[in-house]
């Protein structure tokens, strides 16, 4: 381990007593605060040191949270409920000690309640609240990043691969139609940090003055000049096809639009299998990268569909460095039941797997999401299964289903999403515009550690 990590021991049920506390210390910092939302505003507009109610309450809560699923019970709790109440001013500045204390036992479900209090330095009360956690059952111990803020608000895995990315030689990215100020700014910060070479395809007359509008510099950029959307992506797909850029990136265009030339025959870029996107998911208290295909490309695939996404992730997750992937099968049970279709394909998936039918990955289904991530929840539902609990990879059974999951996670969970579409000859990079820059560059990163290992 580096000094970055720590061995973590969790608290199991059977040896937690009634009344026993536990506290975590923390400062609250002015990047605390920047990363989420920022400072309050005084009557004049002008920024103080103190930070909002809903800054204080998603920073309280991620404190709660770590104490809870690192240190007291510790790895595979579970939470039940959730409650806080802000009773107090919080100040960049700030150090708060929150105390989590178990007010109750419950023998028959391993469930504990716990009340927990956060304090300023000055001996100020902050907030106090409630809460009911399924204990672990069974010991375990984790390496887990060093558990301060900035390791679980900064998404440090995405930085991890945006800084393999750059290690590697840069290769030339066809941006389609980059005619606003974010597609733009997408480009510019790509070449920036090293993970793409831009080649900006549309009306050089509207890339210039976006890009004097915004101030970004294109000096150096190769402009290729077409006059809308539908055009600019046919163009970008030719210079693909022509080998003079290695990766797709959609700009101001409707990704219908773009995909419509990636799929055409015989001017596009399609492979072997059918196209599918993969949202890579940093999580802050999951223990590794969480990938969900396909939340965006294929609406309502069937199982010969499916069999296709679950073997293009499986490809991708190789190149990410993973040599066996956990695949679950998503559906809303965890067992087979003919009025589900879901079930019906995971099961069939499965067996695919086992008849090597799909290789690469250990593959397993139906699973609900909470086992597929928990390894606890999956203990009380006496599953046994090699990737319950500790999934890499999730196949949703709709584009629904992955597109609510990934956005539940990203914005209740304060997860972050990076995406590309597999499938094709070369990565293609759909951004969007509610991604964060850190998202933005990690796709970036992906694809082009992908047009490396496509070599």
């Amino acid at each position: 381990m580096d000094e970055t990590q720590e061995l973590v021991t969790n608290r199991l049920f059977k040896d937690i007593a009634v009344g026993e506390k536990s506290d975590l210390t923390e400062i609250l910092t002015r990047d605390n605060a920047d990363l989420l939302g920022g400072w309050q505003p005084d009557g004049a507009g002008v920024e103080t040191a103190s930070v909002s109610q809903s800054v204080a309450s998603v920073w309280i809560g991620i404190l709660v949270m770590r104490l809870v699923s690192t240190r007291f019970p510790g790895v595979g709790s579970v939470m039940r409920s959730y409650a806080l109440t802000l009773t107090g001013g919080l100040s960049v500045g700030d150090q708060v000690v929150v105390t989590c204390q178990v007010m109750a036992k419950h023998e028959a479900d391993a469930l504990l309640d716990l009340s927990f209090v956060c304090v300023r330095q000055d001996g100020g009360e902050v907030a106090r609240g409630t809460m009911q956690i399924v204990a672990p059952e069974a010991p375990q111990s984790v390496v887990m990043a060093c558990s301060s803020f900035e390791h679980i608000v900064t998404h440090r895995r995405f930085r991890a691969l945006c800084e393999k990315a750059a290690q590697l030689p840069v290769l030339p990215i066809a941006v389609a139609y980059p005619c606003d100020d974010l597609s733009l700014r997408s480009a510019c910060d790509a070449a920036k940090r090293c993970l793409g070479q831009p080649i900006l395809v549309g009306p050089k007359a509207l890339i210039e003055s976006v890009a004097k509008e915004s101030g970004l510099s294109i000096e150096g950029l190769e402009i290729v000049e077409a006059e809308d959307p539908h055009t600019a992506s046919a163009q970008a797909v030719a210079l693909v096809r022509s080998g003079r850029a290695r990766m797709l990136m959609k700009g101001a265009v409707h990704t219908d639009v773009l995909l419509h030339e990636v799929v055409a025959r015989p001017t596009g870029l399609c492979g072997e299998r059918r196209l599918s996107h993969v949202f890579v998911m940093d999580v802050p208290f999951y223990d590794r990268l969480l990938m969900i295909s396909d939340a965006v490309v294929n609406i309502a695939p069937d199982v010969r569909a499916k069999h296709d996404i679950v073997q293009n992730v499986i490809d991708f997750a190789h190149v990410l460095g993973l040599a066996e992937p956990r695949v679950a099968i998503l559906s809303a049970v965890e067992t087979v039941n003919p009025a589900i279709q879901s079930t019906l394909d995971a099961a069939v998936l499965s067996k695919m797997a086992d008849r090597k039918q799909i290789t690469g990955g250990i593959v397993d289904g139906p699973l609900a999401f909470d086992n597929a991530v928990n390894l606890n929840a999956a203990r009380i539902k006496h599953i046994e299964s090699p990737v319950a609990g500790q999934a890499d990879i999730v196949i949703v059974p709709t584009l629904e289903a992955g597109n609510m999951l990934a956005k539940e996670l990203s914005f209740l969970a304060g997860a972050d999403a990076a995406g590309v579409v597999l499938g094709a000859k070369v990565p293609v990079i759909l951004t969007s515009r509610a991604d964060s820059e850190q998202a933005r560059l990690t796709s970036c990163a992906i694809a082009l550690i992908m047009a490396h290992g496509m070599t």
